[in-house]
Parts: C-alpha cells; structure tokens; sequence
C-alpha cells in the first residue's frame, strides 16, 4: 500500500531539507521535488506537503491536508498499520 501522509513544513534547516510535523512528530523530509521555495521566492515554511517515502511529493492545500489527515486517523481506528504513518514508529 502506497499512502502519502500530509504534513506541515515547521523549519527549512538546508536547501533540500526540512522539519515537516505530521501529528504532532516532527520528521526530516527531503524537498528537492518541491524545492524550499515556491513560485515567488518565498519560503515554504508554514505550507502543507504530501509525504511519500521520506519526500515532499507535492504541495497540497490545508483543507485538503486537514481532510486527508483526517481520514487517515479514521483509518487507523480500523487499520493499525497506519498508525507509523501518522504517528511514528512507536504507534506500532
């Protein structure tokens, strides 16, 4: 099962890094499919991104994110093995 996991972009520490939070766990995510900054030059910090693989796959908007997130927590409640994506490795 292929599931990308939106989160919230909270710092940019490199050029092709970031801090993304995903449920309150912050993880590092690699940017170089999206890049650091958007169209205009500004930093994605604060932006929500589809995770896939340790990636920033895509840039989603937050109603999409919070709707997404939310059924992914829905899914957990049935599916345990969903609970990693969302909450880490320790909700294993």
């Amino acid at each position: 099962m292929c599931i990308g996991v939106p989160g919230q972009i909270r710092a940019i520490p490199s050029p092709q890094a970031a801090l993304v939070e995903v449920c309150g766990i912050q993880r590092e995510v690699d940017l170089t499919l999206v890049g650091a900054q958007d169209e205009e030059g500004y930093s994605r910090v604060g932006q929500w991104v589809l995770v896939h693989v340790g990636f920033a796959m895509s840039i989603i908007d937050e109603r999409e994110a919070l709707d997404t997130l939310e059924a992914l927590q829905n899914m957990f409640e049935v599916e345990p093995d969903v609970g990693p994506l969302l909450y880490g490795e320790e909700a294993r």
